[in-house]
């Protein structure tokens, strides 16, 4: 028997799990996640803004191993590893045995996402062709906030059929790995291959412990806690990526795929089930908002600039024209030209409306956003206002169609069977 990661978790107490429970939810996260970004932007623009830009700037870690980072910069490359781990993890289900399985009826969304990632950039590209300095952030519009979209379609779409709640996790998903493949590649200026070949064999232990025999079989049967195994082989792989030059939460989202969605004799639940119960919770409730945090903070007096820099015109129109040009279109391109078929209980304007969700780029726009303008602080400020700008924008439309629509199924509900199958 191989060695289960994490056991299924059992808070010490009924409130415990009430309230991890709670920070399971979509509409909680998205919740925490939207708070911890105001709380910034209120800092900042508070006569007290001066102490929040000392916080994120205080540093701690072992300069030894290259780890003596900011608090803004451990939020970014340690806490959001997390939340990488988990999207890496939901991503190896929905391929297992998720909508991602079946390629014919996952085509449709996948493609939507791929090309709600490309004309998003090929727009950011056009409007700053003519400035080569703000070209490197091409990739910033390309990203969907997973959390924040499934949060706002919680809130709004109660009445909405499930299968768009399903198309919209798929292109989030397909999204979030574009995003990752992105990062990992464009976004890694030096290579040290030493310490990504090292971080390769930690991976490769991970994967082994997971579903070997021999030691592993001779761990499982010792006294020594699965968390006491697991955790430090992370930490340590953690380090050897983040010391490679790649962006360390690719990490997080390696482990997540390498997670085992299938039970072994004796076990209760595969490890890839019970380590998301456990670390969502943690994902939701602290990683995510504690990155939001530290980077949200923008200062007012800087939006009036924003209009007129180029990096932040081109991420609005990317995120929030070109996420709809790139889903719908792609989306309706491909009916045409294939045998793939909008789910029959959707109709195209509730698509249109989740590709307004889609605009909300937030969490990995705001990645990529330090990633691609860390020497060019005024461009970097700019940008992250154009990503909060946008989201906001996305988040009012979104609202606006999907709310409408939420009334139309809620008002169809409400008739016969036989009269909402006429009515569109």
């Amino acid at each position: 028997m191989s060695i289960d990661p994490i056991e299924h978790p059992t808070p010490s107490s009924p409130l415990l799990s009430r309230f991890a429970d709670t920070l399971r939810s979509d509409s909680v996260g998205g919740f925490i996640l939207i708070g911890a970004a105001l709380l910034a932007l209120l800092w900042i623009n508070s006569p007290f803004g001066e102490a929040y830009e000392h916080l994120r700037e205080i540093r701690f870690g072992p300069e030894s191993l290259h780890l003596n980072l900011t608090l803004e910069t451990w939020a970014a490359d340690g806490l959001l590893a997390i939340f990488f781990f988990v999207v890496g993890n939901e991503l190896k289900q929905e391929f297992v045995n998720g909508e991602l399985r079946n390629p014919r009826r996952a085509m449709l969304p996948i493609i939507a996402a791929i090309c709600g990632m490309v004309i998003p950039a090929a727009i950011y590209v056009a409007v700053n062709f003519s400035t080569p300095e703000t070209m490197s952030g091409w990739g910033i519009p390309m990203a969907t906030d997973i959390a924040f979209a499934v949060a706002i379609l919680a809130v709004v779409g109660r009445w909405l059929p499930p299968a768009l709640r399903t198309f919209l996790l798929t292109l989030a998903i397909v999204d979030d790995l574009g995003a990752v493949i992105v990062i990992a590649v464009f976004y890694t200026a030096e290579i040290h291959f030493g310490s990504l070949a090292l971080s390769g064999v930690g991976l490769a232990v991970f994967w082994y412990l997971q579903r070997g025999r021999g030691l592993a079989a001779k761990l499982n049967a010792s006294a020594i806690p699965n968390w006491l195994v697991y955790v430090p082989l992370a930490v340590v792989i953690w380090v050897l990526m983040h010391e490679s030059g790649v962006h360390a939460t690719i990490a997080g989202v390696a482990m997540g795929l390498l997670m085992r969605t299938s039970k072994q004799p004796g076990e209760h639940h595969d490890p890839s089930h019970g380590v998301e119960q456990l670390l969502r919770p943690w994902s939701a409730g602290l990683a995510l908002p504690i990155f939001a945090f530290f980077s949200a903070g923008v200062a007012f007096d800087s939006m009036g600039a924003v209009f007129t820099d180029r990096a932040a015109l081109g991420i609005i129109l990317g995120l929030v024209v070109g996420k709809v040009v790139g889903i719908v279109g792609g989306s309706w391109v491909m009916t045409k030209l294939t045998a793939a078929e909008l789910n029959p209980s959707l109709r195209w304007i509730d698509l249109v409306g989740m590709s307004q969700l889609a605009g909300i780029g937030f969490t990995v726009s705001l990645l990529i956003t330090e990633l691609s303008f860390a020497g060019a602080p005024e461009h970097l400020t700019h940008a992250k206002s154009g990503v909060l700008i946008a989201s906001l924008i996305a988040t009012v439309l979104a609202v606006v169609i999907l709310g409408t629509r939420n009334r139309h199924y809620r008002a169809q509900a409400a008739v016969s069977p036989s009269e909402a199958e006429k009515s569109s």
